[in-house]
């Protein structure tokens, strides 16, 4: 597809991102609403992204920061666009975004909700933040100190595999009189 082709298609790429943020219905963020839209429809990402600068550039969806992140939620005037190019969407691709939305939202939900990210302040000093996220909600989060690159990793990996075991020991610790 080229960005220069005819407007319909445009605009039917545009209205597939307003189709699938009213199906979110909650704020997501951009690597999230990418993998969504890949799932149903072989999208460029430099597309992707153009057509969500112009849909924010109309006021059909707007972006913020929570949390560090940056998020995209559809507008008042986004759902009333929707509303109005609905039916240039192709019945397949609807089809695809109604049964193939929960598993690929389910999926990208897990995958966000288990971060981590190690900063380097110095060659032998190294900041790790380990975080659990669960509806746009921190609900854990812990910083700690590296003193290599490689214990940085080693915590930052450790975390994003294990998460699940090692959440409930922490939490136990912290809680033990």
């Amino acid at each position: 597809m080229k960005l220069t082709s005819d407007n319909e298609t445009l605009a039917e790429k545009k209205a597939l991102i307003l189709y699938i943020l009213d199906k979110v219905s909650k704020p997501i963020s951009n690597d999230a609403l990418l993998k969504l839209v890949i799932s149903i429809d072989n999208m460029n990402y430099f597309y992707f992204q153009q057509f969500l600068l112009d849909l924010l550039e109309n006021k059909y969806i707007i972006n913020y920061t929570q949390d560090e992140e940056s998020l995209y939620e559809l507008t008042t005037e986004g759902k009333q666009a929707l509303s109005l190019v609905k039916d240039i969407i192709p019945g397949i691709t609807k089809f695809r975004v109604d049964n193939n939305f929960k598993e690929t939202l389910g999926e990208i939900q897990n995958e966000v909700s288990v971060t981590s990210d190690f900063i380097p302040h110095s060659e032998n000093d190294y900041s790790v933040k380990c975080k659990i996220v669960e509806n746009n909600q921190i609900l854990f989060e812990l910083q700690v100190f590296a003193g290599s690159r490689e214990q940085a990793k080693a915590i930052s990996d450790n975390w994003n595999n294990n998460a699940e075991e090692l959440y409930p020991k922490i939490l136990e610790i912290l809680t033990k009189n």
